[in-house]
């Protein structure tokens, strides 16, 4: 599916001069069930909180914008716990190597 986002972006909105945006985003959070969820730093908050981070690209040119792709990134705590992975049930192909220490 992502395939076919993009090639309707470049067909419709390609440019010479667009850019590719890359953005990460916490999503504050409370409680711990929430798949990726932890004590991370934020610029959303401006601090080290309980949150979610995702990464999001999107193409930008004077046509127009739209979203290519996102990641939802999991502190080393989600990924050394398989159980946790399993009870959050993250949809396959969602998650991305873990960037957190």
């Amino acid at each position: 599916m992502r395939d076919v986002v993009r090639d309707h972006v470049v067909e419709h909105l390609g440019a010479a001069d667009a850019v590719l945006v890359v953005d990460e985003t916490g999503f504050l959070k409370k409680g711990s069930a929430s798949c990726g969820v932890g004590r991370q730093y934020t610029g959303s908050a401006g601090k080290i909180t309980n949150c979610q981070i995702g990464v999001f690209a999107a193409y930008v040119s004077d046509k127009g914008h739209a979203f290519l792709d996102r990641a939802l990134y999991l502190p080393r705590a989600w990924t050394e716990k398989p159980e946790r992975l399993t009870a959050a049930l993250p949809p396959p192909g969602f998650l991305r190597h873990p960037i957190n220490t």
